[in-house]
């Protein structure tokens, strides 16, 4: 039997990218949720997924939703990436968002975004896995990603290669 603090504690050895996914129920109103879960699946067609918790307040939503859009999110998103992780509380506040195809929202400075129509899920455990083909995409000139390693956010910047706390800016040359 695996203990599942040591299997949580392994996974989190494991650095990943921060996104967050969003989509709009049957009335229009907007609901996401903060994933470390997002993989490209296939080049052709061009397809991606995320994995909701069954437990998450939007998985409903995601579960009946026909598009949904993903907002890869950089290093200084922290606090958008926490609010988007907390259960019972207004996610689309503020100016960070944009509206794109199907009125989706997307995070403004996000380092890249794609919206997405579902092409697949797939029960795995406690959560769904959703697998979406990219319609849209558009990346940002520059940036540096947010990752999530050891239970914390992180802020990774390619050109030098040297890792840093989520929020804290690039040193000065």
């Amino acid at each position: 039997m695996v203990d599942l603090s040591t299997f949580k504690q392994a996974m989190g050895s494991f650095p990943s990218g921060v996104v967050i996914a969003a989509t709009l129920d049957a009335v229009g109103k907007p609901w996401g949720f903060t994933a470390s879960a997002f993989s490209s699946v296939s080049l052709d067609p061009p397809l991606v997924l995320v994995c909701p918790a069954k437990s998450a307040e939007c998985h409903a939503v995601f579960m009946a939703a026909e598009v949904f859009s993903v907002s890869i999110l950089a290093g200084t998103d922290e606090a958008l990436a926490k609010r988007f992780a907390t259960r019972g509380i207004s996610k689309f506040v503020g100016d960070e968002f944009v509206v794109a195809e199907h009125g989706l929202p997307l995070v403004r400075d996000a380092i890249a975004s794609l919206v997405c129509r579902k092409f697949a899920s797939h029960d795995c455990g406690d959560h769904t896995v959703i697998v979406g083909e990219v319609q849209s995409l558009r990346v940002a000139p520059a940036g540096d990603s947010m990752v999530y390693y050891r239970r914390k956010y992180w802020q990774f910047t390619p050109p030098d290669g040297q890792p840093r706390p989520a929020g804290v800016p690039p040193a000065r040359r």
